[in-house]
């Protein structure tokens, strides 16, 4: 159990306070994570990271010299929101571009692609490659659908290496992609972590076995074996990675032996062993193994073995000179620190001259959020309930967190002078960012396209709600990848956007429009008890899922049906 910490959900925030107050020769505090405290060379690329909280030494750890330039930290095991993302990566850049490099999880995707997008539109050039080395999370057939584990050092490792030699972001991007298509890693776990403040585990596993393929948030694992000794649990390891070596590896290998969090120093030394014993068996020279911590997971009882096939320029770049909080390798150069307070300044908020018409739309906007946030309270427990079904159980919470955050940013955008657009993109990134996961980024996104898009409308008329509606749907499916049929929230939106659509060419008034499209929302949330999940961590429990309908469908139904009910009055 998690045994030192004061309120839960401030845990992963004094966390990172208080290794930035342990590290101040590598890291400096910012609004969303960390980023290096030195100065790094004016038109260098950005190598920015990150991911939840929890994993640690991924992902603070591993900012300073010849790794990360920062890191944009969630809360526990939970992705960082977009404007986190994005503050990081403004206090991080340097002008030469920026590679953004995180595990393959859908909240992450989600979070980090809508940072993306506002960076490239702002003139940073930012670029992505995830990481994708955990074999028991997808097929060779499904490589892309993989996730990130501790193979996220060596990608990691590459692209700073890269980024710290000069390499222009071409380069670094393509080496970053070479090193992921080059690791393999497979985890066990022996038993489940336990949040702070939480009174039971996030899973179980039977005594006297271990689960296979389990992954570091506590997804399911591809299956469960008897207790072995530990030179069986290395050749099992070992031969179902060789099976899924790489095409074109060679006879080069990095190791990495990665204790979640309770298997510790002595016990992986001892998997080493065997580890190092069969690898040579097969042929293979081992380069600058590392054992120890790389990726946790709170108080994991696990571990992980990682194989990087290296070629000479890989070799290189793995061994040249790191050193930050977690991570050091050779003698890297001194480097000068940045000044107290200019991090700060240069992310401060400026708000946009609105109109008198653009704040009164302000006020009405903040109201909306007053309504949502009702719904939300009343259901919190309803959603968490369906949710648990096939999922964590955390879309209630989640959603809550959010429209706390959300309808607490609109109040103060109303008392800043803010118009409406600015209201709602402003609420917008807090939903995401205290929410976090999949749902919050979901929200996020869409209530900032929403707001783009209608406040660009000549009248705010049903055409102008069903293009703004549209204008959601297509931003969410663009950064989601979701379709209709998954079993998600685009279950709902879509039929709701095509309704609207056919009210706005029959020249329907806005308010009875809503009301009509709002009850074509509750159907849709009610039939997706009929169907599978296709994305998200509900896939791997499909059947289980059959019968009950999506959490974030229902959410998204009901919060549609109370705003149409609040325009009558």
């Amino acid at each position: 159990m998690t045994r030192v910490f004061d309120k839960p959900e401030e845990f992963a925030e004094k966390a990172i306070d208080g290794l930035v107050a342990a590290n101040r020769q590598y890291v400096a505090r910012v609004d969303g994570g960390v980023v290096r405290s030195t100065v790094s060379p004016e038109g260098s690329v950005a190598l920015v990271i990150g991911g939840g909280s929890g994993h640690y030494p991924a992902f603070a750890g591993l900012v300073g010299t010849g790794l990360a330039a920062g890191s944009a930290c969630g809360n526990l095991f939970a992705s960082p929101a977009a404007s986190q993302v994005y503050r990081v990566v403004k206090a991080a850049n340097r002008g030469g571009g920026v590679l953004l490099s995180y595990g393959n999880y859908a909240g992450d995707v989600l979070h980090f692609g809508q940072a993306q997008e506002r960076l490239n539109a702002e003139g940073i050039e930012t670029r992505t490659v995830v990481v994708t080395d955990d074999i028991a999370s997808a097929s060779k057939d499904e490589i892309h659908k993989r996730r990130g584990i501790a193979g996220d050092l060596t990608v990691f490792k590459v692209a700073g290496a890269a980024a710290e030699r000069g390499d222009s972001l071409d380069e670094v991007e393509r080496l970053a992609i070479k090193a992921n298509d080059r690791t393999r890693s497979l985890g066990v776990a022996f038993g489940s972590p336990t949040l702070p403040g939480a009174h039971e585990p996030l899973f179980s596993v039977p005594t006297g076995q271990f689960s296979l393929g389990l992954g570091i948030h506590g997804e399911p694992g591809i299956s469960e074996h008897a207790h072995p000794a530990s030179a069986d649990l290395a050749e099992l390891l070992v031969t179902t990675l060789l099976d899924d070596r790489p095409e074109g590896a060679g006879d080069r290998v990095v190791v990495l032996v990665n204790g979640l969090g309770t298997v510790k120093y002595e016990e992986l030394f001892v998997l080493y062993g065997h580890v190092d014993r069969l690898l040579g068996d097969e042929g293979l020279t081992i380069v600058e193994p590392e054992v120890g911590e790389l990726v946790t997971s709170l108080d994991m009882a696990g571990l992980s073995l990682t194989l990087f096939w290296v070629d000479d320029e890989l070799e290189t770049l793995w061994s040249a000179p790191a050193d930050t909080p977690a991570f050091r390798k050779g003698n890297a150069e001194p480097r000068e620190r940045i000044p107290e307070g200019t991090l700060q300044e240069a992310l401060a908020v400026e708000v946009v001259p609105a109109s008198d018409v653009e704040k009164d739309a302000a006020r009405v906007a903040a109201g909306l959020f007053e309504v949502v946030r009702s719904v939300v309270e009343e259901h919190e427990e309803e959603f968490g309930r369906i949710d648990a079904i096939a999922g964590d159980g955390d879309h209630g919470i989640g959603m809550r967190r959010g429209i706390e955050a959300a309808t607490a940013a609109a109040h103060r955008a109303v008392d800043d002078g803010c118009g409406v657009e600015q209201l709602v993109t402003l609420a917008a990134a807090e939903w995401s960012e205290k929410a976090g996961g999949t749902s919050g980024a979901l929200w996020g996104i869409g209530l900032t396209a929403f707001a783009q898009s209608f406040a660009s409308a000549a009248q705010p008329d049903t055409a102008a709600v069903a293009a703004a509606s549209r204008a959601a749907l297509d931003a969410v499916q663009r950064l989601g990848k979701a379709e209709v049929g998954d079993k998600t929230l685009i279950d709902v939106l879509s039929p709701y956007v095509d309704s609207l659509d056919a009210q706005a060419r029959d020249s329907v008034a806005p308010v009875a429009a809503l009301h009509v499209a709002a009850d074509v929302a509750i159907a849709a949330a009610d039939a997706t008890s009929e169907l599978r999940p296709k994305v998200g961590r509900a896939r791997p429990l499909a059947e289980k899922s059959i019968g009950h309908p999506d959490a974030g469908a229902v959410s998204l139904s009901l919060i549609l049906a109370a705003l149409a009910k609040e325009m009558d009055s």
